[in-house]
């Protein structure tokens, strides 16, 4: 199962999670993250980064409750209520995108965490080691610690999460475009 290899919190965002009872949909989200087995081929640029995105994006439509928005907000959000006040973690996964995306991403957090919609904001990366591995250009544990310092976020309450993989193994086949080229379509 992918492991978080590293972690960093922003503002207090570790704080609020245990503070405000967000601990169960943080261990959620750590199921997701650990819900299979990820073996990749250890070469550079060699696996599809869109197919280990969308490994974790089944893994969050098995449990109930997560809702995910395809463009234009967080990908995916849950909301618990804790002796009648809701609180909610908003995750974005950039797995697939390019690393120049984040700054779409962190956007996406403050929105929704100064509208008061999410109260903890989550990016999911590939650590620096496994990126290597993936689809050229995908984003990285270190392309988004830069991103969120440069759209001065580090006054939200967001954390990044650096995602590792099980070892090695056969590669993850890139998709294929119409044209028969193979690609993956979100890099």
């Amino acid at each position: 199962m992918p492991t978080v290899q590293e972690t960093l919190f922003f503002n207090g965002a570790e704080q609020r999670i245990v503070r405000l009872g967000l601990q169960p949909l943080w261990d959620e989200l750590e199921t997701v993250l650990r819900g299979f087995e990820l073996r990749i081929e250890e070469r550079r640029d060699t696996n599809s980064a869109a197919e280990v995105r969308a490994l974790f994006d089944k893994e969050f439509q098995k449990l109930d409750g997560w809702t995910k928005k395809q463009t234009g907000g967080v990908d995916w959000t849950k909301c618990r209520t804790v002796n009648g006040t809701t609180v909610c973690l908003g995750i974005e996964i950039q797995i697939s995108g390019r690393s120049d995306l984040l700054i779409v991403d962190v956007a996406h957090l403050r929105d929704e965490l100064t509208a008061g919609n999410i109260d903890v904001g989550i990016i999911v990366v590939p650590s620096d080691a496994l990126a290597i591995f993936l689809t050229d250009r995908v984003a990285r544990f270190t392309d988004a610690k830069i991103a969120v310092e440069r759209a001065r976020a580090t006054d939200l309450p967001i954390a990044i999460l650096a995602i590792g993989h099980d070892g090695p193994g056969p590669a993850i086949p890139k998709r294929r475009t119409r044209q028969g080229r193979l690609r993956d379509p979100e890099s």
